[in-house]
């Protein structure tokens, strides 16, 4: 499933990289005239680079017309780039197959990074140059380890240099799914990682083309040339071209000298010697050499300044962060996983459009107690028609179901967790057994995912309350997790009456880049968009009541990052309670605007007293938007009461 616009890239990227593989190696084994390792070299290279991979083939290495490769290959920036090509293929081989596996262990990234400079180092020196090329080199196995431990030294490191901070930094980034090698973006990542270090590379690979310290594009042809066209003699040249030499066999063969060796033929040599002002020193070499050692140190140092080197992908592989939310070189994996996105690819339900939330949840009885069934769980919702969230929901349903009961009920609800993280339900407002009460580590451990709990106590008070869970409270709460709690009293007298009650359970959403993160008062984690009872104007409820009735509102805050100013036009209201408690005789009071504060409940009564359309909104005017628009008047935080 694709969760994130790049993904579609990606895809096509590698595609794109798959055909220009397939192409490369097709044309290298029918058509080039190359040794097998530099055929490999390319396919690997274009393998990791895609189109880039291709390009670089076409204008440095294939061979242009019959015949003409000996002197195709000589530019010596042609040179640089087989050079480079063969570095890239065994270095990032070796440093890919790392990466998955410090991955899949679970290594810090710190850890990671350099166990893929050891994996990179040791498959290029110790397989692509000592082994792959001990043919072309001559001598022992261990003798062309020695002799190509510095080039692959100085070489890798400018490799590295590149590639390290680009896949520390990408990968521990937004979005951390690069950490892990079962999600494409860790393949991207490695892509581009390969494709920065290749440019590191290439000029310190130039020089070592130069100077003779390594080989770079070669010719082999396994049978005698024929006339050419274009009036290229037949017979195979001696080419010597900065450090680089064939050597012609009586069959036609051609087999590359590796700078270090002279190849002999009848007793001449092939090998184009550099003259003494242009040949390397111990010197200059040792200065290379530093100089990209310096280079990989501060390729190394620069992620540490950025990015928690000490996370895992076990604890943060398939974490996204929103846009703008500042983390830096100390923000912890919880942290990070609980401001993350909702993975989309969790979605165990998906809500019909018109779906609503809030209803009320009958009970069933045994031996006298009430109970009923709750169940958390992630699910899509709709909040407006064509926009919808990830949420996490209590039965389905975003708010959670009503429970109504009557003071001095016997309840119990049985919560099940189908969440990918523990949970737990507090009742808030409500005098309660401790052990009941609900708060993770406090008086219960959480609720793992896939078990049971129940909460069961006698209901002593009456009023407007709710719950909400109490398990990485910032998270699951701000993603749906709540419902409301409304306790009739126990004597109809005490009962603050209306014609009508509507519950108005508020709450604030941020949905980014196709995904809904958890909306949270700090940079990056600011809500875009406002829900009341799960809904956003104009897809929220209309009110309709007749001239001369009164309205009971319960406003619930069961959101969590701001205070709401709501109002009701149409004339004041009588508030009538405050959290559960009425207020009695004269310490009721008449408003317009009550604030409503995270947790906090008012009653207010509300009488129709001139016909119309009369709102109920939220007197921030951004909490009356969608996303910063406003449809059909506004947006979020509104409703309309419709008086006849």
């Amino acid at each position: 499933m694709f969760v994130q616009p790049i993904d579609y890239i990606l895809v096509v990227w590698f595609i794109l990289a798959a055909l220009s593989t397939a192409y490369v190696a097709r044309d290298q084994f029918k058509n080039n005239p190359e040794p097998a390792v530099m055929k490999w070299g390319f396919i690997l290279v274009t393998l990791y680079l895609g189109p880039v991979g291709l390009l670089l083939y076409v204008l440095a290495d294939k061979e242009p017309r019959p015949g003409t490769h000996e002197e195709f290959i000589q530019p010596v920036w042609k040179q640089g780039i087989g050079s480079t090509i063969h570095c890239v293929a065994g270095d990032a081989t070796g440093i890919i197959i790392a990466a998955v596996i410090t991955a899949v262990i679970g290594f810090p990234m710190w850890v990671d990074i350099i166990i893929e400079y050891i994996a990179g180092f040791a498959v290029g020196l110790f397989i692509f140059q000592a082994l792959f090329m001990k043919n072309m080199m001559g001598g022992t196995y261990w003798q062309n380890v020695r002799n190509s431990f510095m080039p692959e030294f100085i070489s890798m490191n400018a490799m590295m240099a590149g590639m390290a901070p680009v896949m520390a930094v990408l990968m521990m980034g937004r979005d951390m799914r690069a950490m892990w090698p079962g999600e494409l973006l860790f393949w991207g990542v490695m892509a581009l990682g390969v494709g920065v270090g290749f440019l590191t590379a290439y000029p310190f690979n130039v020089w070592l083309v130069s100077k003779g310290l390594k080989h770079g594009l070669m010719t082999e042809r396994n049978e005698p040339k024929t006339e050419a066209a274009h009036g290229h003699p037949s017979q195979a040249k001696e080419n010597a071209h900065e450090g680089h030499g064939n050597r012609s066999h009586d069959n036609g063969h051609h087999e590359s000298a590796h700078g270090e060796h002279q190849q002999k033929d009848g007793g001449h040599s092939q090998h184009g010697q550099l003259s003494p002002a242009f040949a390397p020193t111990r010197t200059q070499v040792v200065a290379v050499a530093t100089f990209t050692t310096l280079m990989l140190a501060g390729g190394f140092a620069y992620p540490f300044t950025k990015v928690n080197m000490q996370l895992t992908a076990h604890e943060v592989g398939d974490v996204i962060m929103a846009p703008g939310m500042i983390m830096d070189f100390n923000t912890p994996a919880g942290s990070m996983r609980d401001m993350a996105a909702v993975d989309p690819r969790l979605t165990a339900f998906k809500a019909d459009a018109d779906a609503q939330g809030g209803k009320v949840l009958e009970p069933r009885i045994e031996n006298g107690v009430k109970v009923f069934d709750l169940e958390a769980s992630v699910i899509r919702w709709s909040i407006l028609p064509g926009e919808t969230v990830e949420a996490y929901a209590y039965n389905n349903e975003v708010p959670g179901p009503t429970l109504r009961v009557t003071e001095g009920d016997r309840i119990r609800i049985n919560v099940t967790n189908k969440l990918p993280e523990s949970t737990t339900v507090h009742w808030h407002g409500l005098i309660l057994p401790n052990e009941m009460d609900g708060p993770a580590e406090i008086t219960q451990e959480p609720i793992q995912p896939g078990k049971t709990f129940a909460y069961e106590y006698t209901v002593g008070q009456h009023g407007t309350y709710f719950y909400h869970t109490h398990d990485h409270v910032d998270r699951q709460q701000s993603l749906g997790l709540y419902g409301a709690l409304i306790i009739d009293p126990k004597d109809p007298a005490d009962e603050i009456k209306a014609d009508l009650e509507y519950t108005i359970q508020l709450q604030e959403w941020l949905k980014r880049e196709w995904l809904t993160y958890p909306s949270m008062p700090m940079e990056g984690g600011l809500p875009n968009f406002f829900t009341i009872n799960g809904k956003s104007f104009p897809a929220t409820d209309t009110i309709k009541m007749k001239v001369g009735q009164q309205l009971k509102v319960r406003f619930i805050g069961s959101h969590t990052t701001a205070i709401h100013p709501m109002h009701i036009h149409g004339g004041p209201f009588q508030v009538a309670a405050i959290d559960g408690e009425t207020l009695q005789g004269s310490a009721g009071y008449m408003a317009d605007t009550v604030n409503v504060a995270p947790g906090q409940r008012y009653d207010v009564l509300w009488r129709a007293q001139r016909p119309g359309r009369w709102l109920v909104h939220c007197h921030i005017p951004h909490h009356t938007t969608n996303n910063n628009i406003e449809t059909k008047g506004g947006g979020g935080l509104m409703l309309v009461i419709e008086v006849e």
